[in-house]
Formats: structure tokens, sequence, C-alpha cells
């Protein structure tokens, strides 16, 4: 019996922002767990590439190109999968950006573009999973927050914003539909080996020794030790779990 209790085999997940990073090193850790994967991106020729990657794998994967932004796209992504594969069980809204600078310098078209991806584009995959997880009463549907959710984090203002907007559509959506046995959480990242397109970071800096200092296991966490949190809150294992914010920080959040 426990030995099913993080079974994913079978599975369909979908997961955003998913042909690089965080999102793609989660697709093929649900690949190799034997879960159907659907992988998404705008970028269209990255996407293409990390789908060829992973068929090289044997896993079991379909890549629709999509702009979190776009309503459109994101119903596209959640049609396709079920046209695909007959269901969806997990969503993974991880699509999302920064753009790291003093607070009082942004300009607003940088504040509109980090929000309407990573406040949107969440609301938006959840909503297009939620059509049709409600009606079949089952589903997951993870959200990668982040530390800066909750605690001060400087030069991150448009971006610590926008993931505590997540953790309140994680607690505001999962009271509504805990009655329909759909699930809604989050996991809040420290700081990860790993930088999105265009963040350029300098690890010598006064901002990440800072960033060091706060962790209390001194170092970023790899990708890999990401993938059991995300197998959690996508399987059985996590059925009575839902509005939950689990940080996975090398202790910063608790220093």
């Amino acid at each position: 019996m426990t030995s099913k209790l993080f079974d994913i085999s079978g599975k369909t997940i979908v997961i955003s922002g998913s042909s690089r990073g965080l999102g793609k090193a989660l697709a093929g850790c649900f690949g190799s767990l034997g879960a159907q994967i659907v992988i998404s991106s705008h970028e269209v020729d990255e996407l293409r590439e990390t789908k060829q990657e992973f068929e090289a794998l044997g896993y079991d994967v379909v890549a629709v190109p999509a702009d979190v932004r776009r309503e459109q796209d994101i119903q596209n992504l959640v049609g396709d999968t079920v046209a695909h594969f007959g269901k969806i069980d997990v969503m993974i809204c991880n699509a999302g950006t920064d753009i790291i600078k003093p607070a009082e310098t942004y300009e607003i078209d940088e504040w509109e573009h980090v929000l309407s991806i990573n406040v949107r584009g969440y609301y938006l995959c959840a909503k297009a999973a939620a059509q049709r997880m409600l009606p079949q009463r089952r589903g997951s549907i993870v959200m990668t927050s982040s530390i800066a959710s909750s605690l001060g984090v400087p030069g991150l203002t448009p971006y610590a914003v926008s993931k505590g907007g997540a953790n309140q559509l994680v607690k505001t959506m999962a009271v509504e539909w805990a009655d329909r046995n759909v699930r809604v959480n989050a996991v809040a990242p420290g700081y990860i080996n790993n930088f999105m397109k265009g963040v350029h970071i300098d690890l010598d800096t006064p901002y990440q020794r800072r960033a060091m200092a706060h962790t209390p296991m001194g170092r970023r966490g790899e990708l890999s030790e990401y993938f059991g949190p995300y197998v959690f809150l996508a399987s059985d294992a996590a059925s009575f779990v839902t509005g939950e914010i689990l940080y996975v920080d090398g202790g910063y959040h608790a220093a």
C-alpha cells in the first residue's frame, strides 16, 4: 500500500514554462516516473528541442506552444491535453519571470510584464485546468511560488507581489474547490542553482552573499531537490493536503 502512495505513473501532468529550468527538470522527473507529460512554452524552437530530448528517453510527451498571458493559448493547452490523453490530472503552474532592480526604478511596463506572467498566467492555467477537473471531481493544481511571497527580499518588488498573489490564488481556490476534490497547493523555492532566461547573476555581490547568509544550509538548492515536493503534491500521498504553501528553501523561511 505505502509503495503506491507516491505513484504518479499514468497520471497526465501539464507543466507551463517547461522548455527549460525548473519546469523542464520537473517534466523530466515526471516522465521518468511513468507520467504522461505535456510540456509548454512560448519559445517554440526550445520547446521542440525539449520534446525531442524527452522522446529519446522514451517518455510519453506532448508539446503545446502557449503564452500564459493569452487565455485562448491556455484553453488550447488544456484542450489539446484532454484530446490527446483523454484527461488532465495535474496542472503545474510554473511559467514565470523576474526583473531585479531597486524598487523606485521600475518602469510601469516592467511591472505589468512580471505580473501578467506570474499572476495572470497562473490564474489562466489554474482556471482552465479546474474547468476540466471540477466535473470529474478530482485533480491537483500546484503553483510555483517563492520565499519572496512572504518575506522582504531586496530587488524583487513586482516579483514578490506576484508570488504573494500566487499564494492567495492557492488559498482561495483551495477553499472554493475542496468539496469537489480539486486540490490547490504551492511549492515555494528558495534560491535555486538555476537562473531564469534574461536574469544575469553575479554570485559575488552583496545581494547574493546576503542570500546565502540568510539560508541556514548555506547554499542554493539543486533542481533535483525540488522533485520530491512536487511529486508529493501531485500524488495521492497528498490527498488531504490543500491550500498549503510548501517552502523548500534550505531553512531560509524559518530563520
